[in-house]
């Protein structure tokens, strides 16, 4: 992970700043908590914290639902989406096993 992803990961922003940032209230940001959607971190005595990954998603489920889309669409959406971020993970972790063992057979065949 680049260190710009690790940036946008870190939980640091205080719910009112989220609330101001998305223009949704406490109150629909902690129902898409319990609706499973966005996974704040926590901070000291509990506090959500949270990160612009989160403030991006929770922006995506604003426009999901101005489109029409009900929660549980968005929740299909986002399970779509993590299903093809796990098979691509899977793919490129395949694709290196091959090279891997390629270059290894390589390396024992120019050694004798």
């Amino acid at each position: 992970m680049s260190e710009r992803e690790l940036r946008r990961n870190l939980s640091i922003l205080p719910i009112g700043t989220v609330r101001e940032l998305t223009l949704l209230t406490d109150r629909q940001i902690r129902y898409y908590e319990q609706q499973k959607l966005i996974a704040p971190g926590r901070g000291k005595g509990g506090q959500r914290r949270f990160s612009l990954n989160d403030v991006d998603r929770l922006l995506e489920i604003r426009d999901f639902l101005d489109a029409g889309d009900s929660i549980k669409d968005i929740q299909e959406i986002f399970a779509k989406q993590r299903r093809k971020a796990q098979e691509k993970q899977d793919s490129e972790a395949a694709l290196r096993r091959s090279l891997q063992k390629e270059f290894a057979q390589l390396g024992r065949f120019g050694a004798h």
